[in-house]
């Protein structure tokens, strides 16, 4: 996958345009500049390329099928973050006491709410945010129990299913939290997710109330209540929506507030509740999916805490003086897991979303202040897709600046790309040069969590460069709590996921019809097993699928089968190199990795997004293409083509010139020739999660996306 392409910094280069005698000069000046800021930084600091040099994972025995682990868990895995505290009701206890006045959850007040006509007639809804009003662990801690204690007076049992259908904010948290108290099931959906897959996690998990927003209850909810028979009441974490009448006879709206002050007269009786054990569920996690309807993963107590107590081992002085900004959904796990690592270690936890994120997001009017701006976070969690917007516009910017600001930011960068793969440092170059791209986020940003699916070496590198900071890139399943590797923040290696946390460890299994095997040479391949306390406890209700994905071993650990091919560099750390149902055969037999192809042809600028497909009673690979707006209209104007956006996307003549840049891209990624696309379908509409042809985490959906396309496919392999 991403680790397939060049990752060398040559190879990553950019193209400047100087004058060779100014440019000869300028790398005088610079090499000159190196030797003398080298000598103190020899004597003064440990090279990050020793450290990145050292091993940090050892097959436990000599044997083929051993298990790698962590060098820090040679002689057992850590599955508790504090002694003593093996629930998450006891984890927030802990930190509560240890914390008791920090600011702990933080929201933006709205200060402004007004629509604004598009050139093309579109109406955007714009927002002026003020400052962040902040909650402490203690005031989160008792909103929380009393939410509880009056969830409980509505009729929640211990034990029992609730469900919790809202965007990412503070109310979540606070909700989740109470749940934990109490022992109720806490029952995740994506607020992405369409009728079908909400109805279907609501009935087969049989909840009776659900904890939900104002705007999704209107959009969403309200037309499909009548399919879930069981439900019983409905929480609006935000005050009461407009209307009351058109829900069913025996469903009741109620406030969180109401909700909150109900529980705390109750709370006054100091009745005690149900305790959860280590083996109790905590949360029942509905995948996004990117194949069929969405299967709930059952998630204990002990599975969420030793895979937070993983990652929290990767991330040096955690503590105190951090801020995180929350944004991706709190229904997946790598949020989840990185909020509640932040929220045991003191830190605090600012809400956005993707339209408030930066000053130039969707929904922050023109002249005030975006999220990351206004909250200047330390550490920032994001899928992969969204660096790789962040890199192509800030690309586009460096295009459009003057000859000299272009030429300079070119040399800055490929300077700083050479130190980095020394394992040095450049605070000249960041203080002058990458400052304002660091500003987009805030400014202070000191490491990166990426999760979700591969990153490319290219945009990881520019992460490296223009942000000065390192990327954690991680690797982990929703079935593994999201745990699994994460890079150390001194390895800035590129292409690989790291080595496996101190809460689990990590096999390979041969592979017989993919030709993958753990006695390869020079590095073992196989599917991934992940082992361990964060492994979960399988499929809600789908014995089979639980079955066929985990098992124990001999010695009572559970694993989990990915389904991912991976391998292992000489110093413990991992490669994601293909995934059992990416890996098509084609006709003449030769095997095709779509995710190979599709990561060799993501970064490209006039790609905003592809998918690839190919079919074993055809001999060559076709694709669907998101192209770029901006660069495909150039592109049409360069070629002559004229038209409306839509007109060029169903263009044969401009399919056929994007072709040509894809194939060039694809050469020079080394790509097979049977594995390049020989045809492709222009999409004039971005794959959101909310069309339902990507994930939450904007994973593709390769079934959904082959049913949408169905007529193309058809074209494209000759049948009419």
């Amino acid at each position: 996958m991403n680790n397939l392409i060049s990752s060398k910094p040559s190879t990553m280069k950019l193209k400047q345009t100087i004058n060779p005698i100014l440019l000869y000069f300028i790398h005088f000046i610079i090499s000159l500049y190196t030797i003398l800021t080298y000598i103190p930084f020899y004597f003064l600091s440990e090279s990050r390329q020793e450290k990145s040099n050292q091993i940090k994972a050892k097959p436990v025995n000599s044997s083929p099928e051993s298990a790698y682990r962590s060098v820090n868990s040679l002689d057992g895995l850590v599955s508790v973050l504090y002694p003593g505290c093996d629930t998450l009701d006891k984890v927030f206890m802990y930190a509560k006491n240890k914390f008791k006045d920090k600011r702990l959850l933080g929201t933006r007040e709205v200060l402004n709410e007004e629509d604004e006509v598009q050139p093309n007639g579109k109406i955007f809804k714009k927002v002026i945010l003020g400052h962040y009003n902040w909650l402490s662990y203690e005031d989160v801690f008792v909103r929380a129990l009393n939410f509880g204690s009056g969830l409980h007076m509505l009729g929640q049992k211990p034990k029992t299913n609730i469900a919790i259908f809202c965007e990412t904010r503070a109310e979540w948290m606070i909700a989740a939290q109470a749940c934990f108290m109490y022992n109720f099931q806490l029952v995740t959906l994506y607020a992405t997710l369409g009728g079908p897959a909400i109805v279907h996690g609501l009935n087969e998990t049989e909840v009776t109330n659900i904890i939900t927003s104002k705007e999704l209850l209107q959009t969403k909810l309200k037309d499909i209540v009548s399919l879930v028979p069981r439900l019983r009441h409905i929480i609006t974490v935000d005050g009461k929506p407009p209307t009351w009448s058109e829900f069913p006879k025996g469903v009741i709206v109620h406030t969180m507030a109401a909700v909150q002050a109900l529980g705390a007269k109750g709370s006054l009786e100091n009745k005690p509740h149900s305790k959860p054990l280590p083996s109790d569920i905590a949360v029942i996690m509905y995948t996004s999916g990117s194949t069929g309807i969405p299967k709930g993963v059952m998630i204990s107590h002990s599975n969420i805490i030793a895979g937070i107590t993983g990652m929290a081992k990767r991330i040096p002085r955690l503590g105190e003086e951090d801020v995180y900004i929350g944004y991706l959904p709190l229904a997946h796990v790598l949020e989840l897991s990185a909020e509640l690592v932040c929220l045991s270690h003191g830190c605090r936890i600012g809400y956005s979303s993707p339209q408030t994120l930066a000053d130039q997001s969707s929904k922050i009017k023109k002249g005030s202040k975006g999220d990351t701006s206004m909250l200047k976070p330390t550490l920032m969690a994001a899928v992969p897709e969204i660096m790789d917007r962040i890199y192509k516009n800030v690309m586009n910017k460096v295009n459009e600046m003057s000859s000299f600001q272009r030429n300079l930011f070119i040399l800055a960068y490929n300077y700083k790309m050479e130190q980095i793969s020394k394992g040095r440092s450049t605070p000249l170059c960041d203080s002058f040069v990458f400052r304002k791209v660091r500003s987009l986020l805030g400014g202070n940003i000191r490491l990166l969590l990426c999760g979700g699916a591969p990153l490319s070496a290219a945009t990881q590198r520019f992460m490296n460069i223009c942000f000065c900071c390192p990327v954690g890139q991680g690797y982990g399943l929703t079935e593994s709590t999201g745990a699994g590797t994460i890079t150390e923040v001194w390895d800035y290696n590129t292409g690989r996921v790291g080595a496996p946390l101190v809460c689990c460890e990590i096999k390979l299994k041969n592979w017989e019809e993919g030709g993958y095997f753990n006695t390869d040479k020079p590095h073992p391949r196989g599917e991934i097993l992940i082992g361990g306390q964060n492994v979960t406890m399988g499929y809600y209700k789908n014995e089979a699928k639980t079955k066929a994905d985990f098992f124990e071993d001999e010695n009572g650990q559970r694993w989990l089968c990915t389904g991912d091919i991976g391998e292992f560099d000489p110093d413990g750390c991992l490669k994601i190199i293909d995934r059992k149902k990416d890996l098509v055969k084609l006709q003449a037999g030769e095997y095709v990795s779509l995710g190979k192809v599709e990561a060799a042809l993501k970064n490209l600028p006039l790609i905003d997004n592809i998918c690839a497909y190919a079919n074993s009673y055809h001999s060559y690979v076709i694709g669907f293409v998101v192209p770029n707006q901006k660069e495909l209209t150039e592109l049409a104007r360069k070629k002559g083509l004229k038209g409306t956006w839509e007109e060029l996307c169903n263009s044969c003549e401009m399919e056929n010139e994007v072709l040509k840049v894809l194939s060039e891209a694809a050469i020079s990624a080394s790509l097979e020739k049977f594995e390049i696309p020989v045809k492709i379908r222009l999409s004039p509409e971005p794959w959101t999660p909310e069309t339902g042809l990507v994930t939450d985490a904007f994973k593709l959906k390769r079934k959904e996306l082959k049913t949408h396309y169905q007529a193309d496919i058809e074209r494209m392999y000759g049948r009419k």
